[in-house]
């Protein structure tokens, strides 16, 4: 009998003992024609491939135990080894003038997917299931019944479907024993020792096959196009060790591990730009510093910690893998990173050919607008452009004392300050204030980053430098805002974000500014007062405990019909702090309102890896910080965490983080500045 033929069989045969028949002795002196392939293989009632919207969804581990359910997941898993036995056999029918050697493995990987499929229905019917009872689906044969060479193959189902199951049948395996399935852990056992080999044969073949220049990884993920991708050769939790078996390289293993791309999830995309207040006051004309940028280039790939799962973060500089596997194994998802051309998404990205969700930048500008096609761009900016102004800020926390009737806990008005058109106008205000009893006033830009780009007028007279300062900037954006300068002793912010359906709270997270007022590290605890002097906590928390849910809820009614009218979506974060006023404390509700994502939000996001009950820290560490620390280099400082303080991390399947220090950008290409999350 010829090989083709028993190909044919398979194929054509609605018998299942056809298909799982061992085969006589082969010849395979006619390979055939390659034509005459069916669409989809015949299969007996019950097994006939159903819409994809039958998809199988693996049960949760907990509910294993159940004989119903195990039974489910077996047969799932028989219908990919039915497929995988109908797939060999289309490739010996497809390809009859490909080499002898790998005609023959084929075969023999064939008849070895036909033993696990009759090992797989003697165990289903030991739980009293018969294959068939269950819907099917042909989501493999779709995936790969078009391969157009031998090569693509190897590349489709042996180093993509076949070493996912190294995951799969290895967990499933352990999972089985762990509840005494002695039957099926060592069925899963079986299937997990061959599967090892199937992925070695294929990749023999395939080291054969690709271009000797192009490493086994380059040329594994340029050969997997959409809807398929490398995402989907491997499952959590993700097995080295079996990797390593079948020889493919550390390299290799370490980029597949960090690998992430949407199986099918719309993605929404994600970019870092610190900037656009600054474009949006100075236009073009503003140009960061050779500091700012630093500090942009380094922290570019922090909206990791924003973003969903196969969500899309776009870097001009891809993370290097090293990095990337410390956080994956720290327990955090990792995004599809997409490197720009010069500042745009590059012609040749695959997002032009993909169904995209949302924009989501760090803040909304002409430079992150316009990453995604859309109308009248311009138009919209121009509508929320006020959002971002200082002077907006002022306004509101005007309204919210007015409408708060100055309580004693409360700012009061002359702590508010105000917008100054002019330069004649900026100096009066700064004269009254002073008048007031504040002899330090700060003058802020419109539009900038909290902290900086402002004033700090602590002299009687203005220097030359400062009435410089006021006439340019004025002149720049419009005006300033002045204020008097506060004597700060907690900062904290409420963090919340802007949906279709309105604008929903997300949480509270302390500041530590420098005494610039500049930002230095945000820090997470089970409780905002906790660990604060009696008097701050009564300050924060009110008579009744609740004193900064209410404020929020209050800031969240009065800030929500104002983005609506805008149309605005996205990140909203008010700044806020306590401050001595005399021989009282009284709280600063809002100091600045900032239309974008912020470190608070980033911190309250990193809670979510965090074991409930502890208290994270993320700071930005800078060089000066590094010295004293005592520290020539970033590397040297993130070398001493991992020694002194390990990331220990608690719980299952999806462990959280207890304890340690993790690096949140890679401190090897950091020049300006690391972020570090500590978790006490």
């Amino acid at each position: 009998m010829e090989i083709c033929e028993f190909a044919e069989k398979i194929l054509q045969s609605s018998s299942l003992a056809d298909k799982l028949a061992p085969p006589p002795p082969l010849t395979d002196e006619s390979p055939g024609s390659g034509s005459g392939i069916p669409k989809e293989p015949a299969r007996p009632i019950g097994l006939a491939f159903q819409q994809e919207k039958t998809r199988f969804q693996l049960p949760s581990v907990e509910h294993l135990e159940n004989d119903e359910i195990r039974g489910r997941l077996l047969h799932f898993f028989a219908n990919h080894e039915l497929l995988a036995t109908e797939l060999m056999a289309l490739v010996l029918l497809k390809f009859p003038d490909a080499p002898k050697a790998f005609r023959s493995g084929v075969l023999q990987t064939l008849k070895e997917e036909q033993n696990h499929t009759r090992m797989y229905l003697r165990r289903l019917e030991q739980l009293g299931l018969k294959f068939g009872d269950h819907p099917v689906n042909g989501f493999f044969w779709r995936m790969i019944s078009g391969v157009a060479s031998p090569m693509d193959y190897v590349s489709r189902l042996s180093l993509t479907f076949e070493q996912a199951n190294l995951d799969y049948s290895k967990f499933y395996a352990d999972r089985f024993a762990m509840i005494g399935d002695e039957a099926s852990q060592k069925l899963m056992q079986q299937i997990y020792e061959d599967e090892i080999g199937h992925v070695s044969y294929g990749l023999k073949w395939f080291r054969k096959w690709k271009d000797p220049e192009v490493d086994d990884w380059q040329a594994f993920e340029a050969g997997l196009h959409l809807p398929l991708s490398a995402n989907r050769a491997k499952a959590e939790p993700f097995n080295r060790e079996g990797r390593q078996r079948a020889g493919l390289t550390d390299s290799f293993i370490d980029e597949l591990f960090v690998y992430s791309k949407s199986k099918g999830r719309t993605p929404d995309i994600y970019v870092f730009n610190p900037f656009a207040e600054s474009y949006l006051g100075r236009g073009r004309s503003f140009e960061p510093n050779k500091q700012q940028a630093a500090l942009a280039a380094d922290l570019e790939t922090l909206p990791q910690f924003l973003c969903k799962k196969d969500d899309v973060v776009l870097v001009n500089c891809r993370p290097r893998t090293e990095f990337l596997v410390d956080l994956k194994q720290a327990g955090f998802d990792l995004p599809q990173f997409e490197v720009l051309s010069n500042g745009r998404i590059a012609e040749d990205s695959e997002l032009h050919q993909r169904k995209i969700g949302e924009l989501c930048p760090w803040a909304w500008s002409s430079e992150s607008a316009g990453l995604l096609p859309s109308a009248d761009i311009e138009e919209w900016l121009a509508n929320i452009r006020p959002l971002y102004s200082k002077a907006w800020s002022a306004d509101l926390l005007g309204e919210l004392i007015e409408d708060l009737k100055a309580p004693t806990w409360c700012c009061r008005r002359i702590h508010v300050g105000g917008s100054a058109g002019t330069y004649d106008e900026a100096l009066q205000q700064i004269a009254t204030i002073r008048a007031r009893g504040h002899k330090r006033v700060v003058a802020k830009m419109l539009f900038g980053v909290a902290g900086s780009n402002m004033q700090r007028l602590w002299e009687p007279e203005l220097t030359d430098s400062q009435h410089k300062w006021l006439r340019r900037t004025i002149a720049a954006e419009g005006g300033v805002v002045i204020e008097p300068w506060l004597e700060r002793v907690f900062d904290f912010s409420f963090q919340f974000h802007m949906t279709p359906t309105g604008l929903r709270r997300i949480g509270m997270v302390e500041m530590i500014n420098d005494q610039r007022g500049q930002y230095q590290a945000s820090v997470s605890r089970p409780k905002l007062s906790a660990g604060q002097d009696e008097v701050l906590t009564r300050l924060l928390n009110g008579p009744t405990g609740g004193r900064l849910k209410a404020l929020q809820e209050r800031l969240r009614v009065m800030l929500e019909p104002r983005l609506q009218a805008v149309d605005f979506r996205g990140a909203i974060g008010v700044d806020a702090f306590a401050y001595q006023d005399g021989d009282r404390l009284r709280l600063k509700p809002i100091t600045e309102i900032n239309a974008r994502y912020t470190m608070g939000r980033v911190m309250l996001e990193l809670m979510r890896r965090v074991a409930s009950g502890r208290t994270g820290r993320m700071e930005l560490v800078s060089p000066p910080r590094l010295r004293e620390l005592g520290k020539s280099s970033f590397t040297e400082y993130a070398e001493e965490l991992r020694l002194q303080s390990p990331v220990k991390l608690a719980g299952s399947p999806k462990a959280k983080i207890e304890s340690g220090s993790l690096c949140l950008n890679d401190p090897r290409s950091a020049t300006g500045c690391l972020a570090v999350l500590h978790v006490e």
